[in-house]
């Protein structure tokens, strides 16, 4: 991954020849409904944790764990969906990935207790982290085979699907949650998954034929290092969902895990991670930074006020979602105006303002606040994650290595959801088994600092001058 080498051209990189109508509906379609499974589950049980909580009688300790095991299999998947496309062909792990969230939306649905809920949070990961690194994948086939490059509007289509979805989960989770119990949460992926996978059978280009010949490095998955990666970032996840009480001889196998990781990775030659590529691409890196502290402050946020609202204020999973709407309107607003501008540092700056706006109005706000300073919080912070999502997307596209583009991409999503795992764990510091007043001025607290931390990153950052 992010080798640097330029990506193959020619025909033959393409498979076969396919009817069809360029970048038009037949091929969009399946990879926009697939593409939008990761992020509108990531969000959608917001809104529905404290049920959730209620319904097995376990607290929001406990209940953080739905959020942080979907971004870890997340985390480790993405890269590795990517890696399996390339060696197996994308519209066979496309595929798979369908058929693995079908089978999460019954477990999820039919759970007989909390455990199986995690479970089928781990399988949504791992089978909606397929969608986007195939799409990627396809769409390229589809240009060579054009011989043209993949229109900067198509891919604008796919990036405002995924953040348009995860805008828009809370709010329908908590409709879910409201009519129909909160396992339609788990449920609606089964409609979905299974008109993906007939759209996809239909309409996507079939792969080239598998050859017979021995795997290059471009194509050989690198098991021990996704194996090591998803170690160590287990063990700690594990530490930090428990720093209420820390645990601290987990992080002796993080310490060996990490350290393993990194000396495999420096010696392999087909390495899961190319840790060499990426010292050489500070601002790439610094890239990664900012936008994983950025998801930070919006998932601390998302996650925290979605359970105040309820637990506090006393709102059911269906009021906190409409008072959250404001939040999916503003971010999904912000979306085509980022989209659409040439700068990056500029609207940079001006989401780590607000994301520190907004951390500023939940830092006043308790259990009486009035219902227009509640919908004013869920704008301030919905509009830095509109901009900041596009705006880091751009400064991927610019600095990603030649033929790394779509590593890179898979890396950024890496980021954002390491960023959502800890959230998830300071949520669960910070509450503990209720989401009061004071577990939500820390988390304001904790938002504000981080972004600012944002604002120096972005500010100084010299590689972001110029235009996209």
């Amino acid at each position: 991954m992010l080798d640097g080498s330029a990506p193959a051209a020619g025909p033959e990189s393409a498979g076969p020849p396919v009817r069809g109508d360029g970048f038009g509906a037949r091929l969009m379609a399946p990879l926009l409904l697939g593409s939008l499974l990761n992020p509108v589950n990531s969000t959608m049980i917001a809104t529905a944790l404290v049920v959730i909580g209620r319904g097995f009688g376990v607290g929001s300790a406990d209940t953080a764990w739905l959020v942080a095991s979907l971004y870890l299999a997340s985390a480790v998947a993405q890269p590795t969906m990517g890696k399996l496309a390339d060696a197996l062909g994308p519209r066979r792990v496309f595929l798979a990935g369908l058929v693995i969230v079908t089978a999460a939306g019954v477990a999820g649905a039919a759970a007989p207790a909390f455990g199986w809920l995690i479970v089928s949070r781990v399988l949504l990961g791992v089978g909606t982290s397929a969608a986007y690194p195939c799409a990627m994948a396809l769409l390229r086939s589809e240009a060579v085979r054009l011989g043209t490059h993949v229109p900067r509007p198509v891919l604008a289509r796919l990036s405002l699907a995924g953040l348009g979805s995860a805008a828009a989960g809370p709010v329908l989770g908590g409709l879910l949650a409201a009519t129909a119990g909160w396992r339609a949460i788990f449920a609606v992926n089964i409609p979905v998954a299974l008109a993906g996978l007939g759209l996809a059978l239909l309409w996507l280009p079939r792969d080239p034929p598998r050859t017979t010949s021995a795997p290059g490095p471009r194509t050989r998955v690198d098991a021990l290092g996704v194996l090591l990666f998803a170690g160590a970032l287990t063990t700690a996840m594990l530490f930090l969902m428990g720093l209420g009480h820390p645990r601290w001889p987990l992080l002796a196998p993080f310490a060996l895990l990490a350290c393993a990781f990194v000396w495999w990775q420096l010696r392999t030659p087909a390495p899961f991670l190319d840790l060499r590529v990426l010292a050489r691409h500070r601002p790439l890196v610094l890239t990664y930074l900012r936008h994983g502290l950025t998801y930070l402050v919006i998932y601390c946020v998302m996650y925290g006020y979605a359970q105040w609202l309820e637990e506090s204020h006393g709102f059911s999973s269906f009021g906190s979602g409409l008072i959250m709407l404001p939040m999916s309107l503003a971010a999904a607003v912000c979306a085509l105006l980022g989209a659409r501008t040439k700068g990056i540092r500029g609207p940079l700056v001006l989401a780590a303002g607000l994301l520190l706006a907004g951390a500023g109005t939940l830092a006043w706000a308790h259990g009486s606040t009035p219902l227009a300073a509640l919908l004013l919080a869920s704008v301030l912070c919905g509009l830095p994650q509109g901009l900041a999502g596009t705006s880091n997307q751009a400064a991927v596209a610019r600095q990603a290595p030649a033929g790394g583009m779509g590593a890179a991409a898979g890396l950024q999503r890496t980021s954002q959801y390491l960023g959502a795992i800890t959230a998830s764990s300071l949520i669960a510091l910070f509450y503990g088994q209720q989401a009061d007043d004071a577990g939500l001025h820390l988390i304001a607290v904790t938002a504000g600092v981080l972004s600012a931390v944002v604002l120096a990153l972005t500010v100084t950052d010299r590689a972001l001058r110029g235009r996209s």
